[in-house]
C-alpha cells in the first residue's frame, strides 16, 4: 500500500487507533511496531515522525483511549453541576462502572496489561489524566462526610468506592481468562445491569458515608463536653 498520499494527520490517527488495540491486545513489551503500523497501513518511518519511538506512541495510545473513553462516558455520568451531591456521586459511580465495562475501552484494558508486566511509562500520562476526575469526584465524597472529615477518612471512603466500581473489571478479565482456557464461566454477577450495579453502589456508598459522619460528628461532640 502506498502510504505517501495520506495527509498526515490521517496517518497520525490511524498509526494511534493501529497502537490502542496492538498495545491494549499485546501490552508494551510484546507489542512491536511492525505490527502497529501493518494494521495502520503505514511505515515504520511514519512512526518516528509523528512519535519519535515507541514508548512516545504507548503514551500518547493511552492518552486517545482514556479521552474516547471519557467521551464516551463523561465523568460527571450528564449530572449537572447544580445537582445534589448525592445525585453528582451517583453521576460519577454510573461513569466509572460504564468505563470499566466497555469492551472498547483500551485505556484499561493497557493498563491492565500495565499493571500485569509495569514498564513505568504511562504513570506520567495517567497522572495528568486521571488527577482532575478524582478531585471532582474526591471533593464530592468530601462534601458527603462532612466539613470535619480528614484528609485519610476521605481517602479511606474513595478507596472502598473504587474498588467496588473496579469489582466489574476484575470480573471481566476473568471471565475472558476462563474463556480462553476453554473453562466455561456462567457467573449471575456478570448478567447485572449497570444500572443495577450503579444504584447499589451508590446506596451502599452513602450508607457508609453516612455512618462516618456521624462518627466523626459524635467524636466532635464528645470532645467539645
Amino acid at each position: 500500500m502506498n502510504t505517501s498520499k495520506k495527509p498526515q494527520n490521517q496517518t497520525r490517527d490511524q498509526l494511534l487507533e493501529a497502537a490502542c488495540q496492538v498495545f491494549a491486545d499485546k501490552g508494551y513489551r510484546d507489542a512491536t511496531i511492525a505490527d502497529i503500523c501493518r494494521r495502520a497501513g503505514a511505515n515504520i518511518a511514519a512512526v518516528n515522525y509523528h512519535f519519535r519511538d515507541k514508548k512516545t506512541l504507548y503514551a500518547e495510545a493511552w492518552r486517545v483511549g482514556f479521552h474516547r473513553s471519557i467521551k464516551a462516558h463523561p465523568a460527571d455520568g450528564g449530572v449537572p453541576a447544580g445537582a445534589p451531591a448525592e445525585q453528582r456521586f451517583r453521576g460519577r459511580i454510573l461513569s466509572l462502572i460504564q468505563r470499566f465495562a466497555d469492551p472498547a475501552s483500551h485505556e484499561l484494558a493497557m493498563i491492565h496489561k500495565e499493571m500485569a508486566n509495569p514498564t513505568g511509562l504511562l504513570a506520567e500520562v495517567v497522572r495528568e489524566c486521571i488527577r482532575p476526575i478524582r478531585q471532582e469526584l474526591g471533593a464530592i465524597v468530601r462534601e458527603l462526610v462532612g466539613p470535619g472529615a480528614g484528609d485519610q477518612q476521605v481517602m479511606l471512603c474513595l478507596m472502598s468506592i473504587r474498588a467496588q466500581c473496579f469489582d466489574r473489571v476484575v470480573r471481566e478479565r476473568r471471565r475472558d481468562l476462563f474463556t480462553k482456557a476453554g473453562i466455561k464461566h456462567d457467573a449471575e454477577a456478570d448478567r447485572i445491569p449497570i444500572e443495577q450495579i450503579a444504584d447499589h453502589v451508590t446506596r451502599f456508598s452513602l450508607a457508609g458515608m453516612q455512618d462516618v459522619r456521624r462518627q466523626i460528628e459524635t467524636d466532635a461532640a464528645d470532645q467539645s463536653e
